[in-house]
This record gives C-alpha cells, structure tokens and sequence, in this order.
C-alpha cells in the first residue's frame, strides 16, 4: 500500500516569490488498485507524482511504500530515486532509439543492482513483453513501432523490475484520439491482471473515469475530493469538481424547504425537488447540478412523472453527434444543455418538455 500524508512543496518562481505546488495532500493507495491523480495544468498532480518517485523533494509531509518510508520530513529521511523501486512511465516515452524492443525492455534488469542471468533476463523480458502484446516484435529497432506500440514498450520497460509500485504521468496524451481510447483498455487489462499498484496522473477527465478505482481531483495544489469514477461523476462536492469532470448544468437558487438527504430549491426553472449531501436550511444558498445526460426531454409529457422534476421550454438549439443530440432548451430565461436519443426530432423554436429525476438534481452548498 502506498501513503502520502501531510506532503507540501514549494519553489520559487521567476520573481523569487513562493509558489505553492503541493498543499497538504493525503491520500492512500490499497495494494492492486489504480490511483488517479485528476486536475488542470499546474494543480500540482505532477509534482506530487514526481515527489512520490523522489524525483522532487517536498518541505514537509510523509511517503511510505509498505512498511517502507522512502520520504518523512519529520524523521529525515529520503531514499534516492534508483533506491524505491518504482516503475515510471512519463508523457514521453524515453525509447532508446539505438536498441530493439528486447533490449529496450531488457534495460533495467541490466543496469540495476542486482546481477540478472541470461536466462532469468529472457524470461522476464519475454514475459512482460507478452503481456503488452509485443512479443512478436522482440527483434524490431524502437524506431519502426507505432505510438501505441511505443507507449506498450515503455510500460514493459517500467514493469519488468517488477516495481512495488507503477507510477504514470500522462503515458496516453501523445497518442490521437481513438489509439488513445484503445489503450484505456489495454493499460486497465494490464494493471488488473499483473495486480500493479498503481499512481497515474492525467488532466483528461474520460481516462481517470475509465480508469481508476479511486480518483483524487486537485485544484490549486490540494486534493478537493476523493472517490470512486461514480462518487466523482454523480455527486460531486463542490462546483470545481462538478464543472471539471464532464460537462453539467448549474442552476443557483435558494433552499425553500429542506429534510435530510433533500430539499426544495427556487431557482431560474422554477421550483425543483433536489438531492442534498449535507444538511442544509431554509434560505440557504446553493447551485444545483444536473448532467445533460439526466435532462430528458420529451415531446408529450408522458405518464409517470410524478415526483419528478417537469418544466416546459422551447428547443434554443441543437447539434447532431452521430449517436446522440445535443439540445440547449431554453426554460423561462435559462439554458439548459440536454443529450437525447436521434429519434427526437423535434425543431429549433419547438415546444418541449423536461423532466429530471430529483435524484440526479444535486445541491452544492453555497
């Protein structure tokens, strides 16, 4: 298992005044479960990776591996890079480009400090290669294989020590877009299958989701909220998180009644039955978020909608995506985003209706 606690980095920047990159974060990584570190450029997910693999040496804070501290401010202690015995994927692969995909991989049980027969190196080395799918290509140069193929090399490259942990920074935004979703799936077999430990730090929202067992997302340097892909995507704790991963509908309104676990909210639509994750009083003021996905729009209001959310509005605009259409309805004096089915045929200026299950409406406090 992995623990960070209580890690805080600062550098100075080209005026010599204090930035701060990481700001107490905590967070722990159960053994065989992937980690996701989620947020915008310069939150700090890098730096708290890079500190983790001992690239970086924070102020303060604790990261133990195990029983193992490899880093405590407090006790003085700091284990070199070469020391931890992690495995590193960067955004940019470091392929040897003088070496065949064999010799690549076979790299770090050659250098390492541990002596490594022919034998047991051709083992190892064509073990991990199967697993990425890259055994057939042992005797390639680097040079000739694919982006897809190189990001699989540096993974095998990274796993063959064996690492306790595997730590990956970005190893899929070099890659265009359906390769990418490809090796989602690829890099979720892998991890799953080999048991991997595993830290991997990405700004795209749809990889961590996919992904991880556990996301922290992190803003300005601290860690806003820790969850599972569903927690983070349905329930989100405050507006960064609600508006960063995915794309949602605000709504700012003010707590008409409240009861635990839901309230009533005034709000630019009108009246709404929403879901509440803290306790909150009359008059409070919140900004409810629905997905667009949880709008459903429908032509003739149908039967069953009661205990629902219904509104009536007008289709603003629309665009087609191939599997699904984008609508903006505009209710009253506010615009509501909506994905329906390409059945939905109903025009731009035409009379709509929305319905949305109070349980998917949540109430962000303040």
């Amino acid at each position: 298992m992995l623990s960070v606690k209580g890690l805080y980095t600062e550098y100075p920047n080209e005026r010599g005044q204090p930035v701060k990159a990481v700001q107490d974060v905590s967070f722990e990584v159960p053994e065989g479960k992937l980690f996701t570190l989620l947020g915008p450029s310069g939150c700090g997910k890098t730096t708290t990776l890079r500190s983790i693999a001992g690239l970086e040496r924070p102020q303060c804070g604790e990261i133990r591996a195990g029983s193992r501290i490899v880093y405590s401010s407090e006790k003085g202690i700091f284990v070199a890079p070469n020391e931890r015995q992690f495995g590193m994927v960067f955004q940019s692969y470091a392929i040897w480009p003088h070496m065949n995909v064999f010799q690549n991989a076979a790299f770090p049980l050659e250098v390492g400090h541990r002596r490594h027969g022919r034998k047991e190196i051709q083992d190892r080395v064509m073990r991990v290669l199967k697993a990425v799918a890259l055994e057939h290509l042992a005797d390639r140069e680097a040079t000739n294989l694919s982006g897809g193929q190189q990001q699989r090399l540096a993974l095998a490259r990274a796993i063959v020590m064996e690492p306790q942990l595997l730590l990956l920074d970005e190893p899929l935004s070099n890659l265009d877009a359906k390769l990418r979703e490809r090796m989602r799936f690829e890099l979720k077999r892998l991890q799953r299958e080999l048991n991997l430990t595993t830290v991997y730090v990405t700004h795209d929202q749809s990889e961590a989701l996919a992904l991880s067992h556990e996301i922290a997302v992190m803003d300005e340097g601290r860690i806003v909220q820790v969850g599972t892909p569903r927690q983070i995507y349905d329930t989100p704790g405050n507006r960064f998180v609600a508006d960063f991963v995915g794309t949602t509908n605000f709504l700012e309104g003010s707590v008409l009644a409240a009861e635990p676990g839901a309230c009533r909210v005034a709000t630019a639509v009108g009246s709404i039955a929403v879901r509440s994750l803290d306790g909150l009083a009359r008059d409070a003021r919140v900004l409810v978020s629905v997905r667009p996905e949880d709008v459903e729009l429908f032509e003739r209001l149908p039967d069953g909608v009661n205990g629902r959310n219904v509104c009536q509005g007008t289709v603003d605009s629309k665009a087609f995506l191939g599997e699904h259409i984008d609508f903006q309805v505009k209710v009253r004096d506010h615009l509501l985003l909506a994905k329906a089915h390409t059945s939905l045929r109903t025009p731009v200026g035409g009379c709509i209706y929305v319905v949305m299950d109070p349980e998917k409406c949540i109430a962000i406090p303040g």
